[in-house]
């Protein structure tokens, strides 16, 4: 059990100026140009991590080829690689407090979630992929007489992964430990805000023994790193996880370079729908208000849309407004702080932009809105509350990514519908109600990749991640995942 005094412990501790991690060691940029990195927690400067450059991200790439190429890794036996994949889990297990807390001081997350969701998370992953390795294998077709037909799995060869700075290590840990376990080499690209605990598991991974090269980190602006990246003729497959602007540009340096496979998680507006016969209202309060508010808003199926019967709608509105309200915003290394800071200075002033337009187009302010703590130098917003949303509103349309909450109200069951399904996303949603069979109904009728049933959140490695119409396409977590980083390869054998 984590105390207080040992998270207290690492919140100043020096972190020292961050070089590139390629073929197994940290390396400088011939770009020779760091970018200062600012908490959030207070406003000052944490570190500073290198800003690579196209060359950079082609010896990266060349390092992550020449391990493929090698077979040191790809041709490894599958117990081996399973071996290795056990070990980087334990040692996550081991460094948790340190990774939890290195991501806190660059990205804000509350403490309690980031231990649960950071390093628990990705220690997790690993482990779920490294069991996975000798379990998923080829297939023998039933062919014609005299004939044998082998399906084989193959590794793609390079693979590029982009993260974004709400859960780095969680969300870098769904790519890469289902490509590792396919035997590819990865080349990995954080977000400029959000890179460290990435590349302190980089060097984790090499001391559990990951054979060098088959793990790089390349750090800096994705106008640079991100593009060269997606650009490069020798990466197979990306794998991104951003806004939907970002995951645009990646599919047009795909079509521009090699055709590489491009899989996009690309967000959401997700939708959370209370019927009046929800079996608890107060427990449908209370996990709507911290699927919307957890992490400051800053998860990607928060539920941001609250879809309320309208014969609740009073009700509703007012417990979830005097949760929000409550919940105690603040420093985010406190394990008694709710919900922690905004990511950085850019993305608050974009979210008050969100809260302030909302009010110009005439949603009504329940509860929140405004910038707090600014005494302290860090980036907190109040956990806000629009309702008498409608459509047509921004709030209704765009994804925000940070704590605003949009309240729109509904008739029966049609209309619920054509409310959830009016956005262009289609990531996650929600269904309260104690009846079975409009449960059903509504799973099949709302266009998303996740639906959650009396509850929000809290999906595992389990099962797939992934979002219809443009919230992208392909699956994070599960077996699935693994389709990403695996080719078909057919023998035809006439015996």
């Amino acid at each position: 059990m984590v105390d207080q005094a040992q998270i207290d412990a690492l919140r100043s501790v020096p972190v020292p100026p961050q070089d590139l991690f390629i073929d197994g060691a940290r390396t400088a940029s011939g770009r020779c140009q760091n970018r200062s990195i600012v908490t959030p927690i207070d406003g000052t400067i944490l570190t500073t991590i290198t800003e690579a450059d196209a060359g950079d991200v082609d010896r990266a790439v060349k390092a992550a080829r020449r391990a493929f190429d090698s077979g040191i890794w790809s041709r490894a036996a599958p117990a081996e690689r399973k071996k290795v994949l056990h070990r980087i889990a334990d040692l996550i297990e081991a460094h948790q407090l340190e990774l939890a807390v290195l991501g806190v001081r660059d990205n804000g997350t509350e403490i309690g979630m980031a231990l649960r969701a950071e390093p628990g998370s990705a220690a997790g992953t690993f482990r779920y992929y490294a069991e996975a390795i000798d379990k998923v294998y080829g297939e023998i077709a039933p062919t014609a007489e005299n004939v044998l037909g082998l399906v084989h799995r193959e590794p793609v060869g390079v693979v590029a992964a982009i993260v974004p700075w709400n859960f780095p290590l969680m969300i870098g840990a769904w790519k890469i430990a289902p490509a590792l376990a396919a035997g590819n080499s990865v080349v990995l690209k954080p977000a400029e805000i959000a890179s460290l605990s990435l590349l302190r598991l980089a060097e984790l991974c090499t001391e559990a023994g990951l054979p060098d090269g088959v793990l790089n980190v390349v750090t800096g602006e994705g106008a640079v790193a991100g593009e060269a990246l997606a650009m490069h003729m020798d990466v197979d497959v990306l794998a991104f996880t951003g806004s939907g602007a970002v995951g645009r540009k990646l599919l047009e340096y795909s079509a521009r370079s090699n055709l590489k496979r491009v899989y996009l998680e690309l967000g959401g507006k997700s939708p959370n729908i209370v019927f009046a016969d929800a079996a608890d209202l107060d427990q449908a309060a209370k996990v709507s208000a911290f699927g919307i508010f957890r992490n400051s808003g800053q998860v990607c199926v928060a539920g941001s849309r609250l879809l309320v019967q309208r014969s609740v709608h009073d009700v509703l509105v007012e417990k979830i407004a005097e949760i929000a309200a409550g919940m105690i915003v603040g420093d985010p290394l406190s394990l008694t702080t709710q919900a922690g800071a905004i990511s950085s200075a850019a993305q608050l002033e974009k979210t008050l932009g969100y809260a302030a337009q909302a009010a110009d187009q005439g949603a009504r302010l329940v509860t929140g809105g405004s910038r707090i703590l600014e005494e302290t130098g860090g980036f907190y917003m109040q956990p806000t509350i629009f309702d008498g949303v409608t459509p047509d509103m921004t709030l209704a349309r765009e994804e925000v990514f940070g704590p605003v909450l949009g309240v729109m109200t509904f008739e029966d069951e049609d209309e619920a519908v054509r409310l959830a399904n009016s956005t262009v996303y289609g990531l996650a949603s929600a269904i309260w109600t104690s009846n079975l069979s409009t449960a059903h109904r509504m799973i099949r009728a709302v266009r998303a990749g996740v639906v959650h049933v009396n509850t929000y959140g809290g999906p595992d490695i389990t099962v797939p991640l992934g979002g219809v119409k443009q919230s992208g396409n392909g699956h994070d977590k599960s077996l699935h995942a693994l389709d990403k980083y695996t080719d078909l390869k057919t023998a035809w054998i006439q015996l």
